[in-house]
């Protein structure tokens, strides 16, 4: 009987992780092979973790790598978006437009990427391609026991960076009326940034005078309940793709001097 030396090495270099059984519990898949690092998502009890074969060599014992299937939302620096709008090379995509935040990959050659938002001094992006997480599975205890009948995340979701402040309610009440917003019946500011929802529309137009701000958002029914100032963005090049589609902008509200109108400074756009 013929043996395949290269074979049997190969399996005996493999560590035990990769060889896990299905899971006890709900785990949670981190950034790093470090149970302070930062979490991407979250597998559901019973399932039979991927491996990532590439990443065997340095992860450490007690943990595996596994693969996690894309698409993925992530951030990167508005200074790695080339004048083609694509991500350049070796750019590192973050967890959360902070300087600071996790890294969960590094663009390669041939990377699908989308524009999905703008956040200050960073683009939101989707990133169509596998990444690598790792699990602790020594007795499974990276398993969440306190949200074991919890669905998991879907990892796309869990790489959104979560707003600390609540949706504002939108769209159109009962009695047809677009929804408030906040009370600016002082005529100041809300003060405080928030998050609002709506279809991004323009309000230029050849046909009547220039309005106080170029865009606006507009309710389900297609009335405009505010404009926007979006002064503060970068990359702004880049908004007449967000016209007619349906996105979330965080900045606080204030009336527009002289108007009935009010106006949010916008301080980030992404698609809903």
């Amino acid at each position: 009987m013929k043996i395949n030396l290269r074979l049997i090495a190969l399996l005996l270099a493999l560590p035990a992780a990769a060889f896990a059984a299905p899971l006890a519990g709900t785990t949670a898949v981190h950034t790093q092979p470090s149970e302070s690092s930062p979490t991407l998502t979250y597998l559901k009890a019973g399932t039979e973790p991927a491996a990532a074969p590439d990443a065997f060599a340095s992860t450490p014992a007690g943990w595996m790598a596994v693969a996690l299937p894309g698409p993925f939302d992530g951030y990167v620096k508005n200074g790695d978006i080339m004048k083609s709008l694509d991500v350049r090379v070796g750019a590192p995509v973050l967890l959360s437009p902070k300087a600071n935040a996790a890294e969960i990959a590094r663009i390669e050659p041939g990377d699908r990427t989308d524009i999905t938002g703008l956040h200050g001094k960073f683009t939101q992006i989707r990133l169509d391609k596998k990444i690598t997480g790792y699990i602790h599975v020594e007795g499974n205890h990276g398993a969440v026991a306190a949200v074991a009948s919890a669905p998991a995340p879907h990892p796309q979701a869990a790489l959104v960076d979560a707003s600390p402040v609540t949706p504002i309610a939108y769209g159109v009440t009962t009695a047809g009326h677009p929804a408030p917003m906040v009370n600016l019946g002082d005529g100041g500011s809300s003060t405080l940034p928030r998050l609002f929802q709506g279809k991004f529309v323009s309000t230029r137009s050849a046909f009547r005078p220039r309005r106080p701000y170029d865009w606006a958002l507009n309710d389900d029914s297609g009335a405009r309940y505010a404009y926007l100032d979006v002064s503060k963005l970068l990359l702004t090049d880049q908004i007449d793709n967000y016209v007619g589609h349906t996105v979330v902008v965080y900045g606080a509200a204030k009336s527009v001097p002289a108007h009935k109108d009010i106006v949010i400074e916008v301080e980030s756009l992404q698609l809903r």
